[in-house]
């Protein structure tokens, strides 16, 4: 299997699971990328790419409404990202993100996660290293070299482009997400994507076998239930 397939495998094992959690999560990052830039989404270009993957991901309209006045209404919690890197169940490496408004406490339920499933949480940067941080964009559609020269005419960094099954996985540096995703849409009107996303990319993966499989998914379910939880990436495979 490519690449393509390993992203999306560990993009569903990413921290989503019950609507009220995905809808919490995009409510407190649109808020966020709200506040901090512009609440006009065609004046935010973050902010419009996160509005329509919450859409993407069937978040109601009434939920990415509230954030957005919530945001302009300048009152509100002061979220702050935290990052925390370490090793899960089977020696994977783990990356997990948050937004909280209390660093102690998130720390404090992160770490028991790590710690209750035999896994070491570690300093920041022990593991990131090992991950590419990319823009990804996954449609159907077989032609690699159109893509490629479409990305290429608009100027844009790509790391690989992929084909498998009938489906095309672009990859490009994070920075180049807005840039990709323009000369996409340019260049393939009426494109639809089934990813879209930004995300860790693990430049090897770890085999999780016997019974660090069930550590392994208590682990994500335990980071699943914290609420500053965003996202989770690993290498591991299942």
């Amino acid at each position: 299997m490519g690449r393509s397939f390993e992203v999306r495998k560990a993009s569903m094992a990413k921290t989503a699971g019950q609507k009220t959690k995905v809808y919490s999560k995009y409510s407190k990052e649109i808020y966020v990328v709200a506040k901090n830039g512009s609440p006009d989404p065609d004046a935010n270009l973050a902010l419009r790419g996160l509005i329509e993957r919450a859409k993407k991901d069937q978040v109601p309209g009434h939920v990415i409404d509230k954030a957005i006045d919530k945001a302009k209404g300048g009152a509100g919690e002061d979220y702050v990202p935290a990052r925390y890197e370490g090793f899960g169940p089977g020696n994977c490496m783990v990356i997990v993100d948050c937004l909280t408004d209390n660093n102690n406490r998130t720390f404090t339920d992160v770490r028991q996660c790590f710690v209750k499933t035999n896994a070491k949480i570690g300093s920041p940067g022990v593991v990131s290293h090992m991950f590419d941080h990319q823009a990804i964009f996954s449609f159907a559609g077989d032609d690699e070299d159109g893509v490629l020269e479409a990305l290429m005419m608009a100027d844009v960094d790509v790391t690989d482009v992929e084909v498998e099954d009938g489906m095309t996985t672009v990859f490009a540096p994070n920075t180049e997400y807005f840039k990709a995703k323009t000369a996409l849409q340019e260049a393939f009107p009426g494109i639809e994507f089934e990813m879209e996303e930004i995300t860790f990319v693990p430049q090897t993966y770890t085999k999780i076998e016997g019974d660090d499989v069930a550590m392994f998914e208590k682990f994500l379910g335990m980071l699943e239930d914290c609420d500053d939880v965003q996202n989770v990436y690993h290498n591991a495979e299942l």
